[in-house]
């Protein structure tokens, strides 16, 4: 009997201290998280609708957690006001133009605030400081607007569906010119007729200048072009040679110099 006791006791003090040291853990995981080990400091900042952020939520800078939500209240009809900590070694990095947003752990995780980085020239965020806001974007307006979308695409979708059936039924101008024979052979021959025609003139063109009563005028555009081009070409010559000289005296003058040292 008294040996079945001892058993017991053991047992019930092995249980307690086990129990013990789970708590003790427990205590020590949920107070890393909270960041009742480190030194912190604590910084505000207002929201018009905090988009289901949490006491407890996660603070992260540049993708790391570096702090907890430490208290959400409402200040008035438009304002909720977010108290959080930072750990301390952290706050030489934001600055008092880093903005709090509110982000999420994946697509559709839990809430986060954001703290983004500031400019280099700001100061740095003091304890009790409260720090700018950039308002979250609603889920439900995304999904809205997303919808909207989706609508305007099904109608396009539907009206460019009825204008391939009209094509292909051959209904309309485009349809015509894909289904029927008659129009496509008519503007081949419209074409042709084109091509006929420009020849045609061409060969006016160069008739006209055979006409004693044209032959004049054409001569005359032809010796101004030839006039044209030869007072191109003495301008470049004159140019040419303004330049030779030029760098023929630039020479001179360059050898003077040296002889006179």
């Amino acid at each position: 009997m008294e040996a079945k006791t001892q058993n017991f006791k053991a047992r019930l003090g092995m249980f307690i201290a086990v129990g013990l040291a789970l708590f003790v853990l427990a205590i020590f995981i949920i107070g890393k998280q909270k960041n009742l080990f480190d030194p912190v400091i604590k910084v505000t900042t207002r929201f018009q609708n905090v988009g289901g952020l949490q006491v407890g939520s996660t603070v992260r800078f540049s993708g790391i957690n570096v702090g907890t939500v430490d208290n959400i209240r409402i200040v008035n009809d438009s304002t909720v006001k977010v108290d959080f900590v930072i750990k301390k070694d952290v706050q030489r990095f934001i600055r008092a133009d880093s903005q709090a947003a509110i982000g999420s752990e994946g697509l559709i995780g839990d809430k986060i605030l954001v703290i983004s980085q500031g400019s280099p020239t700001a100061k740095i965020v003091k304890n009790g400081q409260s720090i700018p806001s950039s308002e979250p974007i609603e889920t439900d307006a995304i999904m809205a607007s997303l919808q909207i979308t989706a609508d305007n695409a099904a109608v396009a979708t539907g009206e460019i569906t009825e204008i391939l059936q009209k094509v292909n039924s051959g209904q309309g101008t485009l349809g015509k010119l894909i289904q029927d024979p008659t129009m496509a052979n008519n503007i081949d021959k419209t074409i042709l007729n084109l091509r006929k025609s420009t020849k045609g003139l061409d060969e006016n063109m160069e008739a006209a200048k055979d006409n004693f009563l044209l032959r004049g005028y054409f001569k005359k555009k032809e010796k101004a072009k030839k006039e044209a081009e030869k007072e191109a070409q003495k301008q470049k010559e004159k140019a040419a040679k303004e330049a030779k000289e030029a760098a023929e005296k630039a020479q001179e003058e360059k050898e003077k110099a040296q002889n006179k040292k």
